[in-house]
């Protein structure tokens, strides 16, 4: 087949559709890439719902970091708060333990002294009661209370510190038999335990058990020894 001819394409020469250049900027064609294939058909409503699903998924994520978030504050908040009541509740504890020997030698004083003393000095004395009870109220006002255990007490391990055992007789094993120092004890917390000595039990009723079976022993040997003289 012949190409146009010159009159119709006014004169020029034909175009060989070979020898056509594109500019370089010229945007490519959709298609024109060899092995392409044709783009398959997407339904909108699909990807609005995949998107829609992402965002809910990515929000009750937010959600869950958020409600994490005001849970770890609030204990945060409140174990600042209980701290805080803590160190309010027992901030006396360690000036008491600071205190307390001080205490000790003055009733340890007290303790020592004769009643002819007391009478020579009872102004004196009644001066050195009066800083006792002035020390122990001191104490009371900031709730630190003092435990006084009583001889023949059941031993405590909550409030009672041993300092020493020693067999006593007529007493149980576990009995107070002497109160070294008082204790305190702020709130439920204690400052320091009572310092005392505990019985180990009565050695009197064992020594007497191994008395009496050594004497029926003897006695055992000795009507066999007669037994034995009667019958040569």
């Amino acid at each position: 087949m012949s190409g146009p001819k010159p009159e119709e394409t006014g004169g020029a020469p034909p175009l060989n559709a070979d020898e056509i250049e594109m500019p370089s900027d010229a945007p490519p064609v959709e298609g024109a890439g060899e092995g392409e294939g044709p783009k398959a058909y997407v339904d909108p409503s699909i990807v609005s719902d995949v998107r829609i699903a992402e965002l809910e998924a990515e929000l009750e994520q937010a959600k869950d970091r958020h409600l994490r978030a005001l849970a770890e504050a609030e204990n945060t908040r409140r174990r600042a708060q209980r701290d805080r009541d803590d160190a309010q509740k027992y901030a006396a504890i360690p000036l008491a333990r600071d205190l307390l020997p001080v205490y000790d030698n003055l009733h340890r004083a007290l303790s020592s002294l004769s009643e002819e003393q007391r009478a020579a000095a009872s102004d004196f004395v009644a001066g050195l009661e009066l800083v006792e009870r002035e020390f122990l109220n001191a104490f009371n006002k900031r709730n630190i209370a003092a435990i006084e255990p009583e001889v023949g007490e059941k031993f405590d391990v909550k409030k009672h510190q041993a300092m020493y055992e020693a067999p006593v007789p007529g007493t149980e094993a576990g009995t107070i038999i002497e109160v070294v120092a008082t204790g305190f004890m702020c709130h439920d917390r204690l400052v320091r335990a009572a310092m005392v000595g505990v019985s180990k039990g009565a050695p009197a009723a064992q020594a007497s058990a191994s008395a009496s079976a050594s004497a029926d022993g003897t006695s055992a040997s000795a009507s066999a020894a007669s037994s034995s003289g009667e019958s040569t």
